[in-house]
């Protein structure tokens, strides 16, 4: 029997290679989803606000006084009365930074940003506001409109005029709506955003079911009204992308792409979704966005043109 000769080795056909940078991120993604599944509970409930201090009178002011006690009268409020933000607001110190607002993504809570809060702590962002909003908002737009009452609160219980806001996914395109469409530009003066889709992204589990996740889609109507002119937005954007986040799809989605906003992308690298808020190089170049001058800057990594780009490992 004759044998047939051996058959030269096939070339191997192209197909998808795992690198060791998405092995490594995978890995990071997981361990920080554990950590959160179990710090997750200790979020569910709202942030204890720090009490409103209570309007006292001058230590040389006479109860009875040429008025006949109309000054005290005046000095004092109804009991259960709040008193008026201007009598409410807490003293500023010539370099008191302004608040720094929490706010998290879909099916999360405050408790996702206990790293971050704890870098921001040490480096002496003293007023610090972590915001829940309930699972089963509908409506981006109504989500918007609550974060904007609450910023009004804090402005009068801080004294502050402005705020800065950091967003990690769907609470980024929250902020991004209330500046850009309800005035929430002259309250904030950074919005930072961290895998936010302020693009729509392909990557939206259970967008047939809940309906906010539909509106992170692109083409959404919610989309759609951030592509519209925003002249004269005072507000400016720092926004964090990764080239490994699974769910901004495409990656650049998470990019700010608008001329009429003041903006610089940022790029990530290494890292996914969920390590955003955690990772200590992001929360590093977050310190630097949020501690950047107002006017006159020329760091990177706080303002810019639309189409400016940084990067960090």
């Amino acid at each position: 029997m004759k044998l047939l000769p051996l058959l030269p080795p096939l070339p191997r056909l192209p197909g998808p290679r795992i690198s060791s940078a998405l092995l490594g991120a995978t890995a990071l993604e997981l361990a920080v989803l554990v950590g959160h599944l179990i710090t997750y509970p200790f979020g569910l409930a709202p942030e204890r606000r720090p009490p409103r201090p209570r309007p006292t009178r001058p230590a040389n002011t006479d109860a009875h006084g040429p008025d006949g006690g109309e000054t005290a009268a005046r000095a004092t409020t109804t009991r259960g009365e709040a008193a008026p933000h201007a009598a409410t607001a807490l003293p500023l110190a010539a370099d008191d930074a302004p608040p720094v607002v929490l706010l998290h993504g879909f099916i999360d809570n405050r408790s996702a940003f206990v790293v971050l809060r704890r870098a921001l702590t040490r480096h002496g962002h003293r007023h610090l506001e972590s915001l829940n909003y309930s699972p089963l908002t509908r409506d981006i737009r109504a989500a918007a409109d609550l974060l904007g009452l609450h910023v009004e609160e804090i402005c009068a219980r801080t004294g502050h005029s402005r705020v800065d806001i950091v967003g990690h996914s769907l609470g980024g395109l929250i902020a991004r709506y209330y500046v850009q469409r309800l005035g929430g530009d002259r309250r904030v003066r950074t919005l930072v955003t961290l895998g936010t889709p302020h693009g729509g992204t392909a990557v939206a589990p259970g967008a047939g079911i809940h309906p906010i996740v539909r509106q992170m889609r692109g083409g959404s109507s919610v989309i759609e009204e951030l592509r519209t002119p925003a002249p004269g937005c005072r507000t400016r954007f720092v926004s964090f992308w990764s080239e490994l986040d699974q769910v901004m799809v495409p990656v650049e989605t998470a990019c700010v792409d608008h001329p009429d906003l003041d903006a610089v992308n940022v790029r990530v690298t290494g890292i996914g979704h969920l390590a955003l808020p955690v990772h200590p190089t992001v929360a590093a170049a977050i310190l630097e966005a949020l501690d950047a001058p107002e006017a006159g800057e020329d760091t990177a990594t706080a303002t810019g043109s639309s189409t400016g780009a940084t990067s960090v490992a």
